[in-house]
C-alpha cells in the first residue's frame, strides 16, 4: 500500500510517498520519497513562529514540493504516480490552525480531483511512530529490524509496553505504551515545553533562531556544572513537568549578573556555562521523569521522540540509562526528529488500520 503525507502544522512544509505494510502487529514502513521546506530564514528575524507567515510560506511551498514529486501537472510521471497510490494522509492537529489549514485543503483538493481516500493524521502520533522508519540511507533488502535506529535486537514482540517521551517546541508527554494503538497518559508539562524553554533561554542569551540547537551547541564547550539551575518537579511523585521555572531562574541568573553589561568575551563565556547547565539541569528531568515510569510500569522499551529528540546529549543519556534497566532504546533518525511529512505517513497508516476517523479539520489543541 502506498500512503502520499502531507505535513503543514507548523513552520516545515512536508510531502512524502511512502510504502506500508504488515498492518498493526508488525507494521513496516518504506520511505520512498521525503520532502521538506524550511522557514528558518522568514522566522528568524522574529525569533520564532509566526502563524500568518507560516500559512503564506506554506501555500508558496505546497505546489513547489508536489511538482518536485510528481513533475509537470497532467504529465505521464504524475499519471503514473498517483496510480499507485491508495490514499492520502494530512496532518490535522495539533499545531498552528492557520498552518494546519493550508495543508488541510491542499489535500482535500488532490483527494477530489484524484478521486483519493483521505485519512487525518495526529502529529504526536506521527512523532510516536518515527522510530519505525528506516534509518537515513538504508536499503530495505538490507534492513535487519523494522525500527530505523536504537536498539538492534527490538522487535515487535518484545518492545511492549513501552514508555515513550515526547519532547517537542510545543509538547513535553510521558506515555505508558502497550502497543501500537493502545497508551495511556501518564504526565505532562504543566506550562512551558522542554523545546520552548531551550528556545526561551535562547532568546535570554541573544542567540540566533532556532535556539534550542544553538543552546546545545554551547552547551557541549560550557561548563555543566558551573550553575547549579533547579530541577523542577524532579521529586514529585507524579510524572509532570514544569520548565518555566528553570528559564525564569536563567532569566534572573542573567539579570544578576548583569549579563548585557558585562564585555563581549564574559558574555561569550557566561553562555557557554549558561547553556550548559540549563541543558543539564532540563535533561535531569526529562531523563530520570522517564526512567521512574519506566521502572513503574515494567517497561521492556524507551522510546525518545519529537523535535528535542535531536538533542545528542539527551539521546546519549536516555539511551546509557536504558541500558542499565535491560529497556531497548528506540529513537528515530535524526532526520525524522523534527517535523516531516514521511512520519505523518506513518501515523495515518496506523490511523487506517485502526480505523481511526480524524475529522479533516484542522484542531490546533489535538491531543494524544
Amino acid at each position: 500500500m502506498k500512503i502520499l503525507a502531507i505535513e503543514t502544522s507548523c513552520d516545515e512544509t512536508g510531502l512524502a510517498l511512502l510504502e506500508v505494510s504488515g498492518g498493526l502487529r508488525a507494521p513496516r514502513f518504506n520511505v520512498l520519497k521525503s520532502l521538506v521546506a524550511s522557514q528558518i530564514k522568514v522566522h528568524q528575524p522574529f525569533g520564532g513562529v509566526v502563524p500568518n507567515l507560516a500559512k503564506r510560506e506554506h501555500l508558496k511551498n505546497l505546489p513547489v514540493l508536489y511538482k518536485k514529486m510528481f513533475g509537470a501537472e497532467g504529465g505521464a510521471a504524475e499519471k503514473k504516480l498517483w496510480k499507485q497510490i491508495d490514499f492520502i494522509t494530512v496532518t490535522v492537529g495539533p499545531g498552528l490552525e492557520p498552518a494546519l489549514w493550508t495543508g488541510i485543503e491542499f489535500a482535500k483538493k488532490l483527494s477530489r480531483e484524484k478521486k483519493k481516500p483521505l485519512v487525518g493524521a495526529n502529529h504526536l502520533e506521527g512523532h510516536l511512530y518515527s522510530f519505525l522508519l528506516p534509518a537515513a540511507g538504508e536499503k530495505k533488502s538490507a534492513r535487519k529490524s523494522p525500527f530505523g535506529n536504537g536498539s538492534k535486537n527490538a522487535t515487535v514482540k518484545n518492545i511492549f509496553p513501552s514508555t515513550a517521551l515526547i519532547v517537542s517546541g510545543g509538547h513535553t508527554i510521558i506515555l505508558n505504551v502497550d502497543s501500537f494503538s493502545k497508551w495511556k497518559h501518564l504526565g505532562e508539562t504543566r506550562d512551558d515545553a522542554a523545546g520552548e524553554a531551550f528556545d526561551k533561554v535562547a532568546r535570554l542569551l541573544d542567540l540566533p533562531y532556532p535556539g534550542g540547537p544553538e543552546v546545545e551547541r554551547l552547551a557541549r564547550v560550557g561548563d555543566p556544572h558551573a550553575i547549579n539551575f533547579p530541577r523542577p518537579m524532579l521529586h514529585d511523585k507524579n510524572f509532570d513537568f514544569s520548565f518555566s521555572g528553570l528559564k525564569t531562574a536563567v532569566l534572573y541568573y542573567l539579570r544578576d549578573e548583569k549579563f548585557e553589561k558585562l564585555p563581549k568575551a564574559k558574555q561569550d563565556e557566561l553562555r557557554k556555562n549558561v547553556s550548559a547547565s540549563f541543558q543539564e539541569a532540563a535533561l535531569d528531568v526529562l531523563v530520570k521523569k522517564t526512567l521512574k515510569a519506566a521502572r513503574q510500569t515494567g517497561a521492556r522499551s524507551i522510546i525518545l521522540c519529537g523535535g528535542v529528540a535531536a538533542n545528542k546529549a539527551l539521546r546519549a543519556r536516555l539511551g546509557k540509562e536504558a541500558k542499565k534497566i535491560g529497556a531497548a532504546f528506540l529513537v528515530p533518525s535524526f532526520i525524522y526528529n523534527l517535523d516531516n511529512a514521511a512520519m505523518i505517513g506513518a501515523a495515518g497508516a496506523v490511523a487506517y488500520w485502526r480505523k481511526k476517523k480524524y475529522p479533516i479539520r484542522a484542531n490546533g489543541s489535538l491531543g494524544i
